[in-house]
């Protein structure tokens, strides 16, 4: 199998919200996305890969003082590179050693620029998902049967030297889920009851606007809580405790901090303030594991691995943020942590390698090790379902999933592209009264059999000569506002 990368084109669509999110010391009022549309030459023809995603450049930078324009600028820029890089680089044997020579071309090319790894590997990822779309296309398989078949090249010890000789078909499980529980973040100004509502706040959209419209709607039991490292949060662990505890016996949640904490002892003091709580007590019976409490540059510092080891009973822990190199897992690890997060966004290769490691190192020491489904922001047309297609691949049984909650279903799509969501995507999409697609959560899931049977999740046909999708050079910030 011969594969290259001949031809990239960017656009940017600008994308409404129907109300703001706040996480860490951030709030997000725009959404705007980015597609990729990609020619690949696999074996002399040539085919269409896509990818999609959100220029959402807080979540990169975590810098209170970085402006949207510059965040923006600085993501198009490394997308930009990443597909000028992509379309230089020579025909290889696999999709896998595609992905792995755009990595070192476009890691080069950051060395000489201020761009975070978390950032530029993003850039990486875009044009990853791009190959891999193609390819199924080209192939005709879908993305789980290419991983078992082991059609895409993936050589697990290129990335983690223990794996040298294992298979992802061996590691991963025998079949991809064919649904999963949507994990609800519940983010730091997102309402939680209708007396977190003013009267001019109401939307009258037909859709849950509180987290208790979402449990009784929507029959959701697994949720995200963002912390604020506050002593706020205790009480607002309560009010949550309280709608959950109103409809739901049997659910399970997970804590986000969002690099809030400056030390481990910083962390584990309002750790033990929350757990010494009488009337959360109960609560965090159900919660399973905490992610992310430590800035980057402290998540695997010696002073934090010797406050691991200090803390004998401390909750399950994993990064995500820090999760920024192909050797973070392994740093994690030794670190003192239970394991990670996937995104796309942080690659899928490196996503099926690190799922391997984890499971690897459960069978050689029977050790608690963690991989959780994340990605707030992930949007249908095209995004969502190449996301899905890899969590139910890996194993995912619980995926925050909620960028829905922020926009009115997919009502900002060109209606064409609105009507294709809902016939090849029947399960995973329900039409809304007013028309426009919605996800479709069954007793808190959602299903997955149409991701399952499309080449890389969907068969989606975008025609970007609409007017939706804005070639890159011709997209201000500006005009989302207009």
């Amino acid at each position: 199998m011969v594969v290259s990368i001949t031809d990239t084109e960017l656009y940017v669509s600008n994308l409404h919200r129907r109300m703001t999110f706040h996480f860490g010391n951030v709030h997000v009022a725009e959404g705007p996305q980015v597609l990729l549309d990609a020619t690949i030459d696999v074996n002399g023809d040539s085919y269409r890969g896509v990818a999609m995603g959100a220029l959402a450049p807080m979540w990169f930078y975590k810098d209170p003082d970085l402006t949207m324009e510059s965040g923006v600028t600085a993501m198009l820029e490394v997308f930009s590179a990443a597909c000028d890089e992509s379309e230089a680089l020579p025909p290889v044997e696999s999709a896998f050693e595609c992905w792995r020579s755009v990595y070192d071309a476009v890691e080069s090319w950051a060395a000489d620029t201020d761009h975070p790894a978390l950032l530029w590997s993003y850039g990486v990822s875009l044009v990853e998902q791009a190959v891999i779309d193609a390819y199924c296309r080209a192939t005709e398989t879908s993305f789980p049967d290419a991983v078992h078949e082991e059609t895409l090249g993936i050589n697990l010890g290129a990335i983690h030297d223990e794996l040298d000789g294992e298979s992802a078909s061996d590691l991963l499980p025998d079949t991809p889920l064919s649904q999963t529980s949507i994990r609800h973040t519940v983010g730091l100004s997102d309402p939680l009851t209708d007396d977190d509502v003013g009267v001019d706040n109401r939307l009258d959209d037909g859709l849950p606007q509180t987290l208790s419209e979402y449990v009784v709607e929507q029959d959701i039991s697994h949720f995200k809580i963002k912390l604020a490292a506050k002593p706020s949060d205790i009480d607002r662990l309560r009010r949550i405790q309280e709608v959950v505890e109103t409809h739901l016996d049997d659910y399970a949640f997970t804590l986000d901090a969002n690099e809030q904490y400056p030390t481990v002892t910083a962390f584990r003091d309002q750790w033990e303030q929350m757990t010494a709580d009488n009337d959360l007590t109960e609560f965090f019976e159900h919660l399973r594991y905490v992610e992310q409490p430590l800035p980057r540059d402290e998540a695997f510092s010696e002073r934090t691995r010797e406050a691991f080891d200090a803390w004998e009973n401390r909750p399950p822990i994993i990064i995500d943020e820090s999760d920024d190199s192909l050797d973070s897992l392994q740093r994690a690890l030794s670190s003192g942590y239970n394991g990670t997060s996937h995104k796309n966004c942080k690659g899928i290769f490196k996503g099926i390698a690190n799922r391997c490691l984890l499971k690897y190192r459960h069978r050689e020491d029977g050790g608690r090790y963690l991989m959780s489904g994340e990605d707030l922001t992930t949007l249908g047309p095209i995004e969502l379902q190449e996301d899905l297609a890899v969590m139910a691949t890996l194993g995912m049984e619980s995926v925050e999933r909620n960028g829905h909650h922020y926009y009115r279903g997919l009502s900002m799509l060109p209606e064409d592209v609105q009507e294709q969501i809902l016939d090849v995507h029947p399960d995973l999409f329900t039409r809304h009264p007013d028309g426009f697609p919605t996800l479709d959560v069954q007793e808190g899931k959602i299903s997955l059999d149409s991701v399952l049977t499309a080449p890389f999740g969907h068969r989606i046909d975008l025609d970007t000569d609409d007017s939706f999708f804005i070639p890159v050079a011709e997209w201000s910030l500006e005009s989302i506002y207009a």
